[in-house]
This record gives C-alpha cells, sequence and structure tokens, in this order.
C-alpha cells in the first residue's frame, strides 16, 4: 500500500513537471495541458484499480493502444505534442503498475523527463525548421526548386519533397526542410549602426522640442 501511494505520488508530481514546467513553459498551450494530466491521472486510475500481476501486462498495452487512437483521431497535433501525449500515457501507467521496487519505476519516470527535456529543449537543433511552401512558379527541376527555395527563405535546404506541381495555375507546394544561416556580426553591426544613425535625429528633435 505504501509503494502504491509512493508511485502515486511520484507520477502525480512526474506529470506536473512534463506538461507545466516543460511542455506549456515553451510551447504556453492550455488546451494540452488539461489534456496530459486528464489523460495521466485517468490511466494512472484505471491501472490502480485493474492493475494485477496476471493482467498487468495486458492491461498497459489495452490501455496505451486505445486512448492514442482515441486523442491522436479527435484533432490534429503536431509530433512534438505527440511525443508529450505518449509521455503523459506512459508515466500513469508505470506509476500504476504494481511494482515491489519503487525505486525502478521512479526511475523510469525521471528517465522519460529527462528525455523530454532535452529533447524538447529550445537550443537542440535550433536551426532546423520545416514548412510547407507555395511559389508562385512550376519549378519541376529540383535543383532549381532548391536554389528558389534557398533565395526566398536565406536558408540552407536541407531536403523538400514536392507535393504538388500545378503547371495550369504555375504553383508549386512543396515540403522543405531547411536551416538557418548564421547572421554574421559584420551585418549585424551594421543593421544596428544604420538604425541607430536613422533614429538618432528624431530623438534630437524631441529634446529641443521640450
Amino acid at each position: 500500500m505504501n509503494v502504491t501511494l509512493l508511485l502515486i505520488a511520484a507520477d502525480i508530481v512526474a506529470a506536473v513537471i512534463l506538461s507545466l514546467a516543460l511542455y506549456y513553459r515553451r510551447h504556453r498551450r492550455r488546451d494540452l495541458v488539461v489534456a496530459f494530466l486528464g489523460v495521466n491521472v485517468g490511466v494512472l486510475a484505471v491501472t490502480v484499480v485493474l492493475g494485477s500481476s496476471e493482467v498487468a501486462v495486458g492491461l498497459g498495452l489495452g490501455l496505451f493502444g486505445v486512448l492514442s487512437i482515441i486523442r491522436l483521431r479527435s484533432s490534429e497535433i503536431s509530433q512534438r505534442e505527440v511525443a508529450y501525449y505518449f509521455s503523459s500515457l506512459a508515466l500513469g501507467l508505470v506509476g500504476g503498475l504494481p511494482a515491489t521496487e519503487p525505486w525502478i519505476p521512479v526511475s523510469l519516470m525521471g528517465l522519460v523527463l529527462l528525455v523530454m527535456a532535452i529533447a524538447d529543449h529550445p537550443r537542440l537543433l535550433s536551426h532546423s525548421r520545416q514548412q510547407t511552401v507555395q511559389i508562385d512558379r512550376a519549378v519541376a527541376d529540383e535543383a532549381e526548386l532548391r536554389r528558389v527555395l534557398e533565395a526566398r527563405l536565406h536558408a540552407t535546404v536541407t531536403s523538400l519533397t514536392v507535393q504538388h506541381l500545378d503547371l495550369v495555375d504555375d504553383t508549386t507546394l512543396v515540403d522543405v526542410r531547411y536551416r538557418l544561416r548564421p547572421v554574421s556580426t559584420t551585418t549585424a553591426t551594421a543593421t544596428t549602426t544604420a538604425t541607430a544613425t536613422a533614429t538618432a535625429p528624431d530623438s534630437l528633435t524631441l529634446e529641443r522640442t521640450r
């Protein structure tokens, strides 16, 4: 009984950290915070009530599959949010299944939080981007399309997939993965100097008006 209460407490703490300290702090979607916490506590409650050594494995796999189908079919969410969703679900399962050694599930909860904290950190692969871009030209040649995208995005294209090539309306719809180019120090300094020079006369005018 004491082990069960310990695991329940550990799961609730882990779910709050995952939903609020990690997800909401970085992405600011309140509706998914409610979903993550609701799924976690619901799975935890059902697993604690029904979990036994005989049905634990089947129960875990069944809940994991059924709840994932229900949630993923209800609305469109990004792959990042899918990862948070399954992490919340996994925390509930780990916390609710019976365990003789509480340090094992607690360690697994910590591992889930650690992986999500690192994998979703803003500095990890911070220059990588993905967009679906529609170009007002029908470009069939991949090399030319890459040059057009790099010129318009001011980035280095790492991968592209043409989703729709319209020769009638002269448009191209492409899914592009690219890496932002670092802004050079010289360019940044020149921009800052130009901005300061442009705003200086206005400041002087205000001072003289006063």
